[in-house]
């Protein structure tokens, strides 16, 4: 009972934490801004918005490499606090300056929240129960976007401005913040079974970074290569949401954002979740390769399902986001989380994810550059669709390849204590 109560603790802790942290972040996407004029260079308004945050989200994911592979538990939930403070204070700004000091305030907003997601997940890695509190976590960046657009339409509906409702949006999820981090607070450490299973977690100076990266670079590199893919085209998919839909003629659909995304999560985190029942780390860890393969052909094999008339809008969209999350979510948890135990060295998964999620963003700002500049006339969705198919050949090849790294390196290691 206790177990039990634990796992639905921490777990709906690390959920509504993340899940608040998302009313701060992609609020302001659910706007068009099409009243805005262009930028300079003739960049669209809201690309430009979008851009100057990944930018900051980006610069944020670089200095975590170090600051969240270097973090204690000590200060954890003040830190959150502190930075989604700043990053609200940046949305006040979007709403009170004139337009052209707008991506500033969101390279602003960005630049706090990237650290976000690794101080949250130091509460729950390292247990034997890591997958299931890490699918938990997960589902909050697949539902959340969806749910918090949702909100911010209501509240245009209602008269907020497109300008002010980022700032009403983050604050109506405080309560749901601090409630959340009050939980995590109260958590207990990993036991001695804990680390026995899943190896101590520990601070990694520069000199543990670099023996790392050292022995196993070259599969993270593959894995990682394949995962900006995953980052860009998850990226595009959530911030031009309204358009997609409007180009599918469900854009005026505020429930529509809320409909799509929790099959998507109910689909990609119960093929995860189940992992835990995997004792063996290395087979845990070859298997969530296997499941990043399996999303890349759902979401091509979707997308020929609809071109061919035989899924309507809604059913598409819910697969290709269950494809796309099956994918990009074991980065984001329980991937590096298992990859640190199969490998048996001392250390924290927050490095490992820091690596793959600066690299990411970089992936998406190149994405919304391409779009803006090498094909602005191509309509949201045909060139979505295109994304769709090159992402799910390159990233199943990629993979594959990173499966025979980490085969190879953990019959290294079981010969070497043999």
């Amino acid at each position: 009972m206790a177990r039990a109560a634990f796992l639905v603790a921490g777990g709906l802790a690390a959920f509504g934490a993340y899940f608040a942290m998302y009313a701060f972040r992609k609020a302001f996407a659910a706007g068009t801004y099409a009243d805005m004029g262009p930028l300079p260079l003739g960049l669209d308004y809201k690309t430009g918005l979008l851009i100057a945050q990944v930018i900051g989200y980006a610069l944020s994911k670089l200095i975590g490499i170090r600051v969240i592979a270097e973090f204690g538990r000590q200060g954890r939930a003040a830190a959150i606090l502190c930075l989604i403070g700043g990053s609200w204070l940046a949305l006040v700004l979007f709403a009170v300056l004139p337009q052209g000091w707008g991506p500033l305030c969101l390279l602003l907003n960005g630049l706090p929240l990237g650290m976000i997601w690794g101080l949250v997940f130091s509460y729950v890695e390292g247990r034997r129960c890591s997958e299931l509190l890490g699918a938990m976590l997960c589902a909050s960046f697949i539902l959340s976007s969806g749910v918090v657009k949702s909100a911010a339409v209501w509240l245009m509906q209602h008269g907020v401005s497109e300008h002010w409702m980022p700032v009403a949006t983050g604050a109506a999820f405080v309560p749901v913040l601090l409630a959340s981090l009050w939980i995590l607070e109260s958590l207990p450490p990993p036991d001695a079974r804990d680390e026995a299973e899943r190896t101590v977690r520990l601070p990694m100076r520069r000199g543990d970074r670099a023996a790392f990266l050292n022995e196993h670079g070259l599969g993270l590199a593959v894995l990682v290569t394949g995962y900006v893919l995953l980052t860009a085209l998850r990226d595009f998919r959530d911030n031009f949401a309204v358009e997609l839909w409007t180009a599918m003629g469900l854009g005026d659909v505020a429930s529509i954002f809320s409909q799509s995304e929790l099959p998507v999560a109910v689909i990609a985190l119960a093929g995860l979740g189940v992992l835990m029942l995997v004792r063996n780390n290395l087979h845990a860890l070859l298997a969530m390769h296997g499941i990043i393969v399996l999303g890349a052909l759902l979401m091509g094999g979707s997308t020929l399902a609809f071109q061919a008339h035989l899924l309507g809008p809604l059913p598409w969209m819910i697969l290709t986001g269950a494809g796309l999350y099956l994918g990009y979510t074991p980065f984001n948890a329980m991937l590096f989380d298992r990859m640190i135990a199969a490998l048996g060295r001392a250390g924290n998964a927050g490095f490992l994810i820091y690596i793959a999620d600066s690299s990411g963003y970089l992936g998406s700002i190149a994405l919304l550059l391409y779009r803006s500049f090498a094909a602005p006339m191509i309509d949201w969705l045909p060139f979505f669709i295109g994304c769709v198919y090159a992402t799910a050949v390159l990233v199943s090849l990629l993979t594959l390849l990173s499966a025979l790294q980490f085969l190879r390196s953990g019959q290294q290691m079981v010969r070497a204590h043999a």
